[in-house]
């Protein structure tokens, strides 16, 4: 940071008579009310209800939480074909997925299917994205299997575990209904990307784990998800490896990450890789019925469809509306056996590339997964667990985003760790203890960002009145006789204490170095309020300390560029009384100007009134 002697106007230029304005006070219920509409309406979703009939309005309120008597009175012949092809591409993805996923919940496997037919059905009516594809994920579906196992033994009691899932996923769906109706899906965005692309990779390793019971073809394993159990479980059971099931698993793993990286290479061909787990599913039966390798060592999968249904017969988008329809689904889908559903990204991703015109495709898929639960699941019999196992890895190896993990090395350190401790909290701990660290690690960032802001002393650049941070900018020049320092975010109770221990530091460090450099003598602090987009009564007193301190250096404390709202509490304060509004500027570089012309023409103890009067003066 240099200190060099700069050339200034013989008195301030025209625009320094112009203060700072302090906004109309409003009411308190007004003031409150926009509050609260920013908070929860920010994309105000009742502007279109504005100047509308009554009758207008009642259309207009069933069409938002009914999507479909919007879209459906256009829909036409050509969006139907586009729609048909996609509902089929992604039913032939959502059968042996939701076959595999329900397994992995230790749920039957019927379940799946119909986790597949009757929430799709309700999200089509009630969803606002055209391109979503509904089905069953595999983190939910471990998550619900490691905490409902805590509780109750899915081999034990089937009946109650069953019940509980249910139970499980309808109060899932009241919440997020909930959150949904109150405006409260930005609780979500406290869940940082560092932290979901750990929490995902370290969810997506877990599951991978499970699956080398099938693919190892064991009887028995650890209930633990963590690393350390399952490598336990499986290196203490070598003798019971099925070398039959082995390769059969790799052999169809091969062929599903390579369909999957054909159709990456190639886009058009998306329906490789969209089709290739229904065609292992078919293979792998066809392979199992004329081979009879369920009688060496590879496990099938037997579903009993009668008794399965004697027991169960009993663009924008907009994210709140998003949640109530998420919601709905799942109260509906509880109520029908059905676990967990939402919208599974890959599923999404090949009804996107599908060309989708509209919910209808979620439709289309219903319908392929009835005609299968009716008709085709009986040629499930012979399904090797291991293919189940080989299509579930599949598809966990796309959700582990190393680059992403990389891409975070590179720009942010302190974001690479978050997701590492995500990570490594699931993958050596539980879902539950990843889940919960991920958030606690989310939560203590924003804490940390609220309680931490970042303050820079600012410089001159060279031939102009900008002013920018000395470190951004190591050619900006340092003011004679003057601190510029800038506060980089809200002033509240949280960070208000240590904004006052870091101002205070800056002004020691700043008369230590011109004491050492034998420079002139430090008279001015400017504090630059252009990023406080608010203060609190402990952010008031924090500044009436910060006064108190500077007059007993001897200094005067001046404010450049506060908000209206900063203002508005500044008034209201006797703050503005207390330091004077005169000592308030519109710019960094006015109040530069001011203090400069103080310190180079004014008399000691001359006030900024004089020096408005001065540059009037000259003015006329």
């Amino acid at each position: 940071m240099g200190n060099v002697d700069l050339v200034y106007p013989t008195a301030p230029t025209v625009e320094c008579a112009h203060r700072v304005a302090i906004p109309p006070s409003q009411p308190f219920f007004s003031s409150l009310k926009s509050s609260l509409k920013e908070t929860f309406f920010p994309d105000d979703p009742l502007r279109q209800f504005k100047n509308q009939p009554v009758s207008r309005r009642l259309v207009l309120g069933l069409q938002y939480f009914m999507p479909i008597l919007e879209w459906a009175p256009r829909y036409t012949f050509d969006f139907f074909k586009s729609d048909l092809v996609s509902g089929i591409t992604i039913a032939s993805l959502a059968i042996p997925q939701g076959i595999s996923y329900a397994k992995l919940a230790n749920l039957p496997p019927i379940l799946g299917l119909y986790s597949s037919f009757v929430p799709p059905l309700v999200y089509a009516m009630m969803g606002s994205s055209r391109d979503l594809a509904v089905g069953t994920v595999a983190v939910a579906s471990l998550l619900m299997a490691s905490m409902l196992g805590k509780e109750v033994s899915a081999i034990e009691n089937p009946k109650l575990y069953m019940h509980l899932a249910f139970t499980a996923t309808f109060f899932a769906g009241v919440f997020q209904a909930a959150l949904g109706f109150l405006r409260l899906g930005f609780i979500v965005d406290f869940l940082s990307h560092a932290t979901i692309v750990g929490f995902m990779a370290g969810a997506a390793t877990v599951v991978c784990l499970q699956q080398l019971k099938g693919i190892l073809g064991l009887q028995h394993f650890t209930t633990g998800t963590d690393l350390v159990s399952v490598m336990r479980s499986v290196f203490t059971q070598t003798h019971q490896w099925k070398w039959e099931s082995v390769v059969l698993g790799c052999c169809f793993l091969f062929y599903l990450l390579l369909t999957r990286y054909l159709s990456k290479r190639r886009p058009k061909f998306f329906w490789i890789s969209a089709a290739a787990p229904l065609t292992s599913v078919i293979l792998g039966s066809l392979l199992v019925y004329l081979t009879h390798a369920e009688k060496h060592g590879v496990q099938v999968e037997g579903i009993a469809v009668g008794r399965s249904f004697a027991m169960f017969k009993n663009y924008h988008i907009d994210g709140n509306k998003e949640m109530i329809a998420f919601g709905m689904m799942n109260i509906a889908g509880s109520c029908t056996s059905c676990y967990l559903t939402t919208g599974p990204f890959s599923r999404s991703a090949v009804n996107y590339n599908a060309g989708c015109k509209t919910a209808v495709s979620n439709m289309v898929m219903a319908m392929a997964v009835m005609i299968t639960l009716l008709f085709l699941t009986p040629l499930f019999h012979y399904t090797p667990l291991v293919v189940l196992s080989s299509i579930i890895i599949s598809a966990m190896l796309g959700l582990i985003d190393y680059e992403a993990a990389l891409h975070l090395w590179q720009v942010d350190k302190i974001d690479f760790c978050v997701c590492m401790g995500a990570y490594l909290g699931v993958v050596f701990g539980s879902v539950e203890i990843g889940l919960v660290i991920a958030v606690a690690i989310s939560i203590l960032r924003v804490l940390l960002f609220v309680a931490r802001p970042r303050t820079s002393v600012l410089g001159n650049i060279p031939n102009s009145m900008i002013y920018r941070n000395v470190d951004q900018y190591p050619d900006a020049n340092s003011i004679p006789g003057i601190l510029i320092l800038q506060i980089d975010a809200p002033i509240y109770f949280a960070n208000s204490g240590y904004l006052r221990e870091r101002i205070s530091r800056w002004i020691d460090d700043e008369e230590d170095r011109l004491k050492q450099s034998g420079e002139s003598s430090l008279q001015y602090i400017i504090l630059d309020f252009s990023a406080v987009g608010s203060i609190d009564t402990s952010g008031i007193s924090m500044l009436e300390e910060v006064k108190k301190i500077v007059d007993r250096r001897g200094l005067k404390l001046v404010l450049a560029n506060p908000g209206s709202v900063v203002m508005k509490k500044l008034d209201r304060s006797k703050f503005i009384d207390l330091i004077g509004q005169e000592w308030i500027y519109l710019t960094v570089g006015e109040a530069v100007g001011a203090c400069n012309f103080m310190l180079h023409t004014c008399k000691p103890g001359a006030t900024n009134v004089d020096v408005d009067a001065h540059a009037r003066e000259n003015i006329v």
